[in-house]
């Protein structure tokens, strides 16, 4: 088993042996439509590139794959009104830490003062 080179499609890098490829095509191996392809766009082959087809049942997965990526919901330009920032009314409620806090300083004892004590 030869390797006869390699490619990484995220990268789009490709490794060809050149030399092995044309050996193996002139002992009568085949090439898929695809590697034919990559083979003539990276010089090793001349030619017409063929048209790849893909089978039927990969076509309407595809389909269906574009139908769940778009969108439903139309994108619609609203018009923001301007506001006045004096216009604005804030409400804001205490937190229940800052509700505790009063209510500790309820119930506290009054400060003694110690210097005042020891004397």
């Amino acid at each position: 088993m030869d390797v006869l080179g390699s490619y990484d499609p995220h990268m789009k890098k490709v490794i060809l042996k050149e030399e092995k490829i044309k050996y193996w095509i002139s002992k009568g191996a085949q090439t898929s439509d695809t590697v034919h392809n990559l083979l003539v766009k990276n010089g090793v082959l001349t030619g017409d590139k063929r048209k790849v087809k893909l089978p039927a049942k990969k076509v309407e997965e595809v389909k269906e794959e574009v139908k769940k990526e778009e969108s439903p919901i139309e994108e619609k330009e609203v018009p923001v009104e301007e506001v006045k920032p004096e216009a604005v009314e804030v409400k804001t409620e205490e937190s229940p830490i800052e509700e505790k806090k009063e209510e500790v300083k309820e119930t506290e004892n009054p400060k003694v003062d110690v210097d005042k004590e020891k004397k």
